[in-house]
């Protein structure tokens, strides 16, 4: 996992760059304002995909609040994907969140809390916790399940069942590009 952007200060890292960058004519008067291509600065698919992942976030933690489901959206997070592989480690389920181990463990504690969530010992490894979901925490799983099948119509309304199908397989097809280049990456630099 990364650091985070507060590890290392940015100015010197940034003044290596420019450094290392060929330093382009500065344009003035008339040829500033036609510096860029307008198309270059328009939004892209990162930009799009970025405001729509923040618009389904806020929407579903609104919703959450309007239903009275004491949740956050990282704690829904979390229920679903333990719910998906009931057993795993914490390790494992701190991986699939993209979380450190850490702050796994902090928003476990408040499930477990709120009786949603069982810690159990690992059947050979004393040293390995596995996750369950309780009764409750499967009954909070229906209902967060609920509240994104609505968020998903909302937000795909007017979409034909091919283009829904169309969109989840293009989205694939890039996490799956995405994800092959950071293991070569991390292969690499290993």
């Amino acid at each position: 996992m990364a650091p985070p952007n507060d590890a290392v200060p940015a100015a010197p890292l940034i003044r290596a760059a420019a450094q290392a960058a060929p330093t382009p004519a500065v344009p003035t008067g008339a040829a500033l304002v036609s510096r860029l291509d307008p198309a270059v600065l328009q939004p892209n698919i990162g930009a799009a995909l970025h405001d729509v992942a923040r618009m389904l976030r806020r929407r579903f933690e609104r919703r959450a609040r309007q239903t009275g489901l004491p949740i956050t959206r990282q704690q829904a997070r979390a229920l679903l994907h333990i719910a998906r592989n009931e057993g795993l480690s914490q390790a494992a389920v701190a991986t699939l969140l993209d979380i450190e181990p850490i702050a796994l463990v902090r928003l476990l504690d408040r499930l477990h809390e709120e009786d949603l969530v069982e810690r159990r010992l690992h059947p050979t490894d004393r040293r390995v916790r596995t996750l369950w979901l309780t009764p409750l925490g499967w009954t909070v799983v229906d209902r967060i399940l609920a509240v994104n099948a609505q968020i998903r119509d909302e937000a795909c309304a007017g979409l034909s069942a091919a283009a829904r199908e169309a969109l989840l397989r293009a989205l694939d097809h890039m996490k799956s590009n995405l994800l092959t280049e950071e293991e070569g990456e991390s292969a690499a630099a290993e």
